[in-house]
């Protein structure tokens, strides 16, 4: 009975981890990518450049860089190396880099 146990605890917490990455995952909506692209066109930012900072969704943006926001769309904005970068404000994580 032991012996079977093992497994389907492993089993259930590879499940649980799964449901965890997921939920973590931001899904930008193709309205919101349209909102954001017409509104980083009306209103170009200058791109700046971070060293050591990788632009991939998860990788956080320091303090030092002044995030922007687009109306009515939760995540705020900045351009580095001439990328869009979609940024969650309250964690500073990307979201989304729009080429």
């Amino acid at each position: 009975m032991k012996i079977h146990l093992v497994p389907a605890a492993a089993g259930l917490a590879l499940l649980a981890g799964i449901g965890v990455a997921t939920a973590d995952q931001v899904i930008i909506t193709p309205e919101q990518q349209t909102v954001v692209r017409e509104y980083v066109q009306k209103h170009p930012l200058a791109s700046i450049s971070l060293l050591g900072v990788e632009l991939n969704v998860g990788s956080t943006l320091p303090d030092t860089v002044e995030l922007h926001e687009v109306p009515d769309v939760e995540y705020r904005y900045v351009v580095v190396d001439d990328r869009t970068v979609l940024v969650d404000p309250g964690t500073r994580r990307i979201v989304q880099v729009i080429d």
